[in-house]
């Protein structure tokens, strides 16, 4: 017999997509995002041998009585071959989250983990399911439909509208940014899960500061400028929010 931990909220897709009447804030989003990418990153970076999971998506996310984040269901998960020519001969994953690199390759590694994690922030930026079958056929994929949006410069379109504010901008600017990253077609150009975790934390520490809430056109004035996000700049380039609190700390704000 078997016994597990009881879990009171059930899985991060019945969160977001069981009822869009209740209300989820910026910081408990991005609390639930940082601690899913913190067991990723435990997994890829810290377990040896290292573990991939191979099945990221919303309803392998439980989540506790205090909305604590745990990643589960590792029935696709694959101790990470030690010989790189070694191939799967199955593609195993989710509609909707398969990295398309290992769909083509049929080689999962830790980057095919972080595709899927960044479908997962989708999930908490829009509130819209990763595959919808009953869209029109270039809304199916939800992060085809989130890359489509970016290009134009037209993110606020596909936001929730429970955080889609002047006030939440900024933050989830960043998180727009990481989640294209985790994105890319390429695996070698997307960053790792300790990475994405790291990142992650910033924002939320940034988010915890009681001078966070304002008016973000004023924290941009103050700090000289906007907090520009470009697509042409890797996990580590862009001058971000984080950056800009510290230096708003130095500086005695």
């Amino acid at each position: 017999m078997l016994v597990y931990e009881f879990i009171p909220n059930g899985t991060l897709f019945h969160l977001i997509h069981g009822s869009h009447d209740r209300h989820i804030s910026l910081t408990t989003r991005l609390q639930i995002a940082y601690e899913s990418a913190e067991a990723l990153a435990y997994l890829h970076s810290w377990a040896s041998p290292q573990i991939l999971h191979g099945d990221i998506k919303s309803s392998n996310i439980l989540l506790d009585g205090n909305f604590t984040a745990k990643v589960t269901d590792f029935g696709a998960s694959i101790l990470a071959p030690t010989d790189e020519a070694q191939f799967v001969t199955l593609v195993q994953g989710t509609c909707g989250y398969l990295d398309p690199e290992y769909m083509q390759t049929c080689q999962l590694t830790d980057k095919s983990d972080v595709y899927s994690f960044g479908v997962v922030l989708l999930e908490l930026l829009t509130r819209k399911k990763a595959f919808n079958l009953n869209g029109e056929e270039n809304e199916r994929s939800l992060s085809m439909r989130f890359l489509s949006t970016v290009k134009v410069n037209k993110l606020e379109d596909i936001l929730d509208e429970q955080i889609n504010n002047e006030e939440n901008m900024g933050f989830l600017e960043e998180i727009a940014e990481l989640a294209r990253q985790c994105l890319e077609m390429c695996g070698e150009n997307r960053p790792s899960m300790k990475e994405v975790a790291e990142k992650l934390n910033s924002l939320r520490k940034v988010l915890h500061h009681p001078w966070a809430q304002q008016n973000f056109e004023e924290m941009e004035s103050l700090l000289g400028g906007p907090s520009v996000v470009s697509s042409e700049v890797g996990s580590t380039g862009f001058f971000s929010i984080e950056k800009k609190s510290i230096i708003a700390l130095e500086s005695g704000r």
